[in-house]
């Protein structure tokens, strides 16, 4: 745990794990309700699971050398991913506005809410600032996971402190929230097109 590649991969296998049981927990509530909702929303803890369990094989199989390619095909794996994510997203965020579905919460635990929320986004810009000169393709895909879980927060939040606190009227709410998940679905498939064209820069890391 001293060193920064076995630190990332276990924070990855800790991530893997959670989004396993949230696919878990949604896909039962999908089939057991024929919702929806859950269904998708088990489709897009899914999709984040599988990434970052590619990026913790990609890890393990480090112990004995993963090749400059291996790390590469992980990435644009998890680029493609993301790009399928941004359409779930999109479905999720459809159905949430359509059917005006957001978390209510009291202050305490919205508070709470928030205090956590803000606090991954601060660990995001933190490992991006530390790893930014890092030429690990593995390591950029795993912070690209991290990053779109947090986006994706932030919006949760948001639409929960809009239900449980909001004084906005409705059409201003209903704007605001459909410009930020507008907002959040292109940065997700931005980043995912950004994987897919890391080829580049992998060669650049080749010759380190």
């Amino acid at each position: 745990m001293d060193e920064p590649r076995y630190r990332v991969i276990f924070a990855a296998v800790c991530g893997f794990s959670l989004n396993l049981l949230y696919a878990a927990y949604n896909g039962i509530l999908a089939v057991q309700g024929r919702s929806l909702w859950f269904a998708v929303m088990c489709a897009y803890y899914a999709i984040l699971s599988t990434m970052r369990f590619s990026a913790v094989l990609c890890g393990r199989k480090g112990d004995g050398g993963a090749s400059v390619k291996t790390e590469l095909f992980i990435t644009k794996f998890s680029g493609v991913l993301l790009v399928v994510l941004s359409a779930v997203l999109t479905g999720v965020i459809y159905i949430s506005l359509s059917q005006n579905i957001a978390a209510k919460y009291n202050k305490i635990i919205m508070i709470t809410i928030a205090v956590y929320t803000f606090g991954k986004f601060t660990a995001a810009v933190i490992r991006a600032v530390k790893q930014h000169h890092d030429p690990s393709p593995l390591f950029a895909a795993i912070r690209g996971i991290g990053y779109v879980e947090t986006a994706v927060s932030v919006l949760t939040l948001q639409r929960s402190m809009l239900a449980s606190f909001g004084t906005m009227s409705g059409t201003k709410a209903h704007v605001l929230n459909t410009a930020a998940g507008a907002a959040v679905c292109l940065f997700v498939l931005v980043l995912g097109i950004a994987m897919l064209m890391k080829k580049e820069r992998v060669n650049d890391y080749g010759k380190i």
